[in-house]
Formats: structure tokens, C-alpha cells, sequence
């Protein structure tokens, strides 16, 4: 499979990595110093985008594979209120989109463990939930799009929450996001439920890149000839 790299960062040379190792060829890799080789007939002999940029950039990027008739794979955070648009343009030109926040297979899991205990503790008010997370401080955006991910999925199971809030709150029906930026850390996610008798956490800790690059080759692989939008779900059959 020939594969384009959209972003040349950490993550983008961890995915060339286990890309390689799996037998599949780079043929085009896009960033900021080469951005103006990101044009049809550079990626047009690409069998799907791998897209790892910033909240500033990943929108263009995406629509523009899509555009272009070019499956695209996307890690990207911060850009998600431009969905819709995106959505649009999918069906417009039959394209092919998987999005996750989070290509770790273990987050994937840990997203379905999520959901379960939140389904679990809605019945016990006296349990308050909360989160932390954890990253690297070249992080750009905050709250996590994991954190987020994992917020939408306790709002949609816990019926004492209504938002999800980055800073201190004293309302209850908050869901306070706490997030913290220390290096070296490639991320860590926790949930915790407390009352005054007993707390009970489930935590999900990245301990390199290399488990994010290998669910993003895993995509790619499944978004090849594929049309429509998918997400990690699909991917592993959950």
C-alpha cells in the first residue's frame, strides 16, 4: 500500500516506522517546510493520507484529501466544530474518512470500558466523576481530544452531568477535565468516581508512540477502496 504523510512530526515518523516494517512504501511526506508539494499530482498515486497535524491545519488537510479522492486517515484534535463541513464534504465526493482522537488500540478498549462503568455508576449519585490528563508539554491543545472523547461518553451515560469543563468548577453538574503538561509524557488518562467512602478509578497510560502509530497503519490499512466515515470502532470490530 502507498501511503502519504500529512505532518512529519514524532508521530509522523513513528507511523513511516511501523508502515515500513509492515511493507508498505511512504511515497509522499507533507509539513510545514514542504507544504506547497501537498497537491493533486503529488498524492494522486496514493492509496490513503495519514493525517497527524495541528487544530490549525488538520481541516484544510482532510478536506483536501477528500477533495482530491485520496482515504484519509486523521489523528488530528482541536479542529472537530468544522465537522459537520467535513461530513458534507465526504458525501459530496464519496470519500473515505476514519477519525479518531486516540489510534491506540488500548485507548479504543479503554473507551469501551469507559462507557460501561459510567452505565454502571449512573444509578449512585453519591459517586462524583472527574478526570485528569496527562501529556507532553509540546501538546497544543487542552483538553486532550481523548479526554474529550471520554467526557462525551460519561455526559452521555451519566445524567447528573451536563458539560464538561478545563478549569475548577463548583457546580455539580460539571464534569471537571483536568489537565496537566509535563515532560517527558506521552499520555495518561484517568477517570476517577469518588464519594466519601471509597473511590474507584480506571486509567489508561501511553507508554510510547509506538501503540498510536500502529492503530494508524491498522486504519489506513482498513480505509483503503473504502467510502464513507469511519472510526476506530469499525476499525477493530468493537
Amino acid at each position: 500500500m502507498k501511503i502519504a504523510l500529512i505532518g512529519y512530526g514524532k508521530m509522523g515518523k513513528a507511523i513511516e516506522e511501523v508502515a515500513v516494517a509492515k511493507g508498505h512504501e511512504i511515497i509522499l511526506k507533507i509539513d510545514v517546510q514542504n507544504a506547497h508539494e501537498f497537491t493533486k499530482e503529488n498524492i494522486s498515486n496514493a492509496d490513503v493520507a495519514i493525517e497527524f497535524t495541528g487544530p490549525h491545519s488538520a481541516f484544510e488537510n482532510v478536506k483536501k484529501c477528500i477533495e482530491l479522492g485520496v482515504p484519509v486517515v486523521s489523528g488530528s484534535t482541536g479542529w472537530l466544530d468544522k465537522w459537520n463541513e467535513i461530513e458534507t464534504a465526504c458525501t459530496a465526493h464519496n470519500g473515505c474518512l476514519v477519525y479518531s482522537s486516540n489510534y491506540s488500540i488500548g485507548v479504543n478498549l479503554f473507551f469501551e470500558v469507559n462507557k460501561q462503568l459510567a452505565k454502571l455508576m449512573e444509578p449512585y449519585s453519591e459517586y462524583d466523576v472527574s478526570m485528569i490528563e496527562l501529556h507532553h508539554t509540546e501538546k497544543k491543545d487542552a483538553p486532550s481530544g481523548t479526554a474529550i472523547s471520554l467526557a462525551e461518553q460519561i455526559l452521555a451515560n451519566i445524567g447528573r452531568k451536563n458539560q464538561w469543563v478545563n478549569a475548577p468548577s463548583i457546580t455539580p453538574s460539571d464534569l471537571i477535565i483536568t489537565s496537566e503538561r509535563i515532560d517527558p509524557a506521552p499520555g495518561t488518562h484517568t477517570v476517577t468516581y469518588s464519594s466519601s467512602i471509597d473511590t474507584i478509578e480506571i486509567i489508561h497510560t501511553a507508554h510510547t508512540r509506538k501503540g498510536f502509530a500502529s492503530g494508524a497503519v491498522l486504519a489506513a490499512e482498513f480505509a483503503n477502496k473504502k467510502n464513507g466515515i469511519f472510526t476506530m470502532k469499525e476499525v477493530l470490530g468493537l
